[in-house]
């Protein structure tokens, strides 16, 4: 598997202008938030004393993932995904519909208007996991960007 430095050094190659970060900053979160909302929606055991639904596993499946890349960002990724979850699962689902419509349109806003380059995820879907953890590491820096002539050896 590759580091998560390789991984952000990819990333960043697709989010170098302001106004794409931005909009990125703005888009990921509410895609995050809307998301959760909708699976915390369609339940896969609604007989145990925890009810699970699709909310729930996503943030264990991306957890784990983000276990094996980087164990600090992921605990914090962990933490607001669950506080994301919670403040998403009681909203109608035409908000989080429009939420989520809403954070793609930034999304693609920030790579026409400004980066002018395709999506990451369009060349690794990994990305769409990536993403909100490149984010999450802007807010608390855990790891320091890898040089590009690091990258290329790994």
């Amino acid at each position: 598997m590759r580091t998560i430095e390789s991984m952000f050094a990819d990333y960043a190659e697709h989010h170098k202008t302001l106004g794409n970060k931005v909009f990125h900053r703005l888009g990921i979160p509410m895609i995050m938030f809307s998301l959760l909302g909708l699976l915390a929606k369609v339940g896969i055991d609604t007989t145990s004393p925890v009810p699970l639904d699709l909310g729930v596993a996503l943030i264990a499946t991306a957890g784990i993932f983000y276990l094996v890349l980087e164990w600090r960002l992921a605990i914090a990724m962990i933490v607001i995904s669950a506080l994301l979850y919670l403040g998403a699962r009681p909203l109608p689902v035409t908000v989080l519909w429009a939420l989520f419509v809403a954070g793609w349109i930034f999304q693609f806003i920030g790579h026409s208007v400004y980066e002018k380059r395709q999506p990451a995820f369009f060349n690794n879907l990994v990305h769409l996991l990536v993403g909100p953890l490149w984010i999450l590491n802007d807010v608390i820096p855990i790891v320091r960007p890898a040089r590009a002539d690091n990258v290329a050896s790994k």
